[in-house]
């Protein structure tokens, strides 16, 4: 059974920075697309970044400058480094992974796969 779980959320101070990490894990064939989303409260979600599987890198214009995200496919995790954050990054962080899983060793249909999120707090 495939998984998508988030890692890496925590409170600190204007100015901050974390990292959050996105890992697949399970019977898998292939990851596409992986994508970090944040949802502030109140708020709709929104699309932070993403990475292609050949490593292609997009941020929001809101982060831009501020945060990175990468992949390393060898381990079957996205990450995302943010810096210099402020109370507006405040929210949970979830993760989409478009996903191939194997089932009885056969590449089945892709799907998008989320995680549970994880929570960044920022204090001013």
């Amino acid at each position: 059974q495939v998984r998508v779980v988030e890692s890496g959320g925590g409170f600190v101070q204007t100015g901050g920075s974390l990292q959050l990490s996105c890992v697949a894990s399970g019977d898998i064939f292939g990851i596409k697309e992986m994508e970090w989303y944040r949802q502030a409260a109140g708020k709709q979600r929104e699309l932070v970044a993403s990475v292609s599987s050949g490593g292609t890198a997009h941020v929001a214009d809101a982060v831009k400058g501020r945060f990175t995200v990468s992949r390393d496919d060898s381990q079957n995790t996205m990450y995302l480094y943010m810096t210099n954050l402020t109370p507006e990054d405040t929210g949970s962080y979830s993760c989409k992974a478009q996903i191939s899983a194997l089932v009885r060793g056969v590449a089945a249909r892709w799907w998008d796969y989320w995680g549970q999120g994880t929570h960044v707090a920022v204090s001013s």
